[in-house]
């Protein structure tokens, strides 16, 4: 077989990478290259990027550049929802640790990325495979001295001491879960072992936990700083959102996981029958981010939000629902309301209750306020009272509904509220 040039590998293996959603790097501290050895002093932003480009957001709201490709497509599984199983048809190539290292270096000095998000196959054995993106984390931080964001994927079937060498070169590193359930794992990827899963992530976890450890007397290496999270994929089995989210909640509380992402399953060509047919709407993928946003920072549980066995409203957005289900919360005092209270108000985010908490220690709010604080007054406006405004009794459920609910979809996308 004739070798492929870099730019065709790139290609395969920037495409092969695109199915992986858990490469954010939110939680990562910005970073530049002041002071490493053999460097400039220029900063690293975010310009338009190319093959294998993507683009993630900090909690700060920077948009944050990554190169994102596999080592190789080459694996030796026969995961039946992976366009890169073994018994797939799809190009192979496989890049070598040297050809990685100076792909990031090349993009990071021409600004184009801030990182590098590296994934692979399996190839020969997990402990091979984890070996090879070990060294390539490895030669970047040893040998150039990269400062760069570094997120890896873990092979949760490779050696505990692999496992931690990974931790201890990348700001984050992931391990998914793949499927809400075990029985389904079990089914369309045999290779792959649920509870191995989750005894990779429990050990990150404690890893995570030691280098956050005080008094010590030597300060401990970094590990994973930016913690690790994991990815589920929706709609290749029956699971339904409530069954996804409940799965989420255990993970979070389990592992402390930075993020839960969710990949709406997408047909893949010579795909078994056991698979169905069509992807889910990709209005699912974006309700179910939204819940999870709900569960992490809007005090919401998880049995508020969805039953165990129902799916998300894929009109509305959860907090709206939830709002329309609990009437008698409403309408909702902003000058005396407790912040917890203030964050279920459909349309407030976390800054705008923040904002206003501030305003009123100084002065009643006002109508006027909140529409200067917040993005659509017209939402919010049937939940609120205000020094100069109340909804009176609130109008009847459906109309209400009826109102509020977008005339078409809302992109798809990781919103906030």
């Amino acid at each position: 077989m004739a070798a492929l040039d870099l730019k065709r590998k790139l290609a395969i293996l920037a495409d092969a990478a695109k199915y992986d959603a858990s490469c954010a790097s939110s939680g990562g501290s910005k970073r530049d290259s002041l002071g490493a050895p053999g460097k400039g002093n220029g900063g690293v932003g975010s310009v338009d990027g190319g093959m294998g480009i993507c683009h993630a957001y900090a909690p700060d709201g920077r948009c944050i550049s990554l190169l994102k490709i596999l080592l190789t497509n080459f694996c030796v599984y026969d995961c039946a929802y992976c366009v890169n199983r073994v018994s797939s048809n799809t190009p192979r190539a496989r890049f070598t640790v040297d050809e990685v290292c100076d792909l990031t270096l090349g993009f990071y000095k021409r600004n184009y990325i801030e990182g590098l998000f590296l994934s692979s196959g399996i190839i020969r054995t997990a402990d091979y495979t984890m070996e090879e993106m070990v060294r390539v984390a490895k030669t970047l931080r040893e040998v150039h001295h990269f400062r760069g964001y570094i997120h890896l994927k873990v092979i949760p079937e490779a050696s505990p001491g692999l496992v931690n060498q990974a931790a201890l070169y990348a700001d984050r590193v992931s391990i998914n879960v793949e499927l809400p359930r075990d029985e389904s794992l079990s089914a369309l990827a045999p290779e792959k072992d649920a509870a191995g899963i989750r005894k990779a992530m429990g050990a990150v976890r404690l890893g995570v936990e030691a280098g956050k450890e005080k008094g010590r007397k030597a300060r401990p290496p970094k590990y994973a700083p930016a913690g690790q999270s994991t990815q589920m994929i929706v709609g290749a089995d029956g699971a339904p959102d409530g069954e996804i989210l409940k799965r989420s909640e255990r993970l979070y509380g389990a592992y402390r996981l930075k993020r839960v992402y969710y990949s709406a399953f997408s047909p893949i060509p010579d795909s078994t029958a056991r698979l169905p047919l069509q992807r889910p709407p990709l209005i699912r993928e974006h309700r179910l981010y939204q819940a999870d946003w709900l569960m992490r920072f809007y005090g919401f549980d998880r049995a508020e939000i969805v039953g165990e066995t129902e799916d998300l409203d894929l009109e509305i957005d959860p907090k709206l629902a939830w709002a329309l289900r609990n009437r008698g919360e409403f309408p909702l005092d902003l000058n005396i309301a407790e912040r917890e209270r203030m964050l279920r108000v459909p349309g407030l985010g976390v800054r705008s209750v923040d904002k206003m908490l501030q305003v009123r220690r100084f002065k009643a709010l006002t109508l006027e306020d909140v529409r200067r604080l917040t993005r659509g007054l017209e939402k919010l406006k049937p939940f609120i009272v205000t020094a100069d405004w109340s909804p009176g009794a609130l109008t009847d459920k459906a109309d209400l509904r009826d109102r509020l609910a977008p005339a078409k979809a809302p992109p798809v996308q990781q919103s906030l509220f």
